[in-house]
C-alpha cells in the first residue's frame, strides 16, 4: 500500500512455452525462472498481495514453495489464444478488491523489488492510471528496415540518417515486458493496460530489461545473474 492505494500483482505463468520449453521452472542461476519474479514481489515495500497464476501442477506447488499464494488457471485461459487480459481479469475476480494491477511476467527475471517500488511511487506521484515499463533500445530502429525478396538495399536507410553517427540520432525506447500497473478499472474498461489517458513509463535500466523469449535469452540472462551476485 502507498498513500492508501492497494496493489494486486500477478505473476501469469503458463505450463507451455513452445520457443523455449518449460521456460517457467527452468533452473536460472540456481533458482527456478519464476522464483526470480516471485522473490521480487515479495521484497517490494507496496505490494500488498501476489498471486501466481497458472494452468501447470509444477508451476503451481513450486510457487507455493515460494510463499507465494496461486490460483489455478481454466483450460480457456491455458492455450495459446489466451490473452494476458482474460487470464487477468479471471484473477481479479477471484481476489479481494485491490485498487491497482500490476503484471509482473516471469520472462523478466532481472527485473528488481527497487524497479517495481520506483513504478508504484511513480505512479503515485503522477496521480497516474497506468504505468508501463521501457527502456532505452540497444539500437536505433532509424537504422533499420524491411527487405525486399532480391534483398536489395536500396533506400535502406532514409536519406536524413545516412550521414548521421548513432550517437548522433533521437533516442529510442521499447516495451521491456517488466512492469505493468494499472487502476483496475480502468484495466477492465479498456481490456488492456494501455489507457488512453494519463498514463506513463517508467524507464528501467537495460541491465534489467531482459525478457526470455529464447533460448540465447536464457544464457544471456544467466550470465548477467552470474555476474551480478559474484
Amino acid at each position: 500500500m502507498l498513500n492508501g492505494k492497494t496493489f494486486l500483482a500477478v505473476i501469469p505463468a503458463r505450463g507451455g512455452s513452445k520457443r523455449l520449453p518449460r521456460k517457467n521452472v527452468l533452473d536460472l542461476a540456481g533458482k527456478p525462472l519464476i522464483g526470480w519474479s516471485i522473490e521480487a514481489a515479495q521484497k517490494s515495500k507496496y505490494l500488498d498481495a501476489l498471486l501466481v497464476s497458472s494452468d501447470d501442477s509444477e508451476i503451481l506447488e513450486l510457487s507455493k514453495n515460494y510463499g507465494a499464494a496461486t490460483l489455478l488457471r481454466p483450460q480457456e485461459l491455458a492455450s495459446d489464444t489466451a490473452t494476458t487480459f482474460d487470464t487477468l481479469k479471471h484473477a481479479i475476480e477471484n481476489s479481494k478488491e485491490y485498487d491497482y494491477i500490476v503484471l509482473l511476467q516471469p520472462t523478466s527475471p532481472l527485473r528488481t523489488a527497487q524497479d517495481i517500488d520506483e513504478a508504484i511511487k511513480l505512479l503515485i506521484n503522477k496521480d497516474a492510471d497506468g504505468i508501463i515499463s521501457v527502456c532505452e533500445m540497444e539500437h536505433s530502429p532509424l537504422w533499420s528496415n524491411t527487405l525486399s525478396e532480391d534483398k536489395s538495399m536500396k533506400h535502406f536507410l532514409n536519406e536524413e540518417v545516412l550521414n548521421k553517427r548513432s550517437q548522433d540520432l533521437e533516442t529510442y525506447y521499447r516495451l521491456n515486458g517488466a512492469i505493468y500497473i494499472a487502476k483496475i478499472d480502468k484495466f477492465l474498461e479498456n481490456g488492456s493496460f494501455f489507457l488512453k489517458n494519463n498514463i506513463f513509463a517508467y524507464e528501467m535500466e537495460q541491465q534489467h530489461s531482459i525478457d526470455i523469449d529464447t533460448k540465447i535469452d536464457f544464457l544471456f540472462a544467466e550470465l548477467l545473474l552470474k555476474e551480478q551476485n559474484g
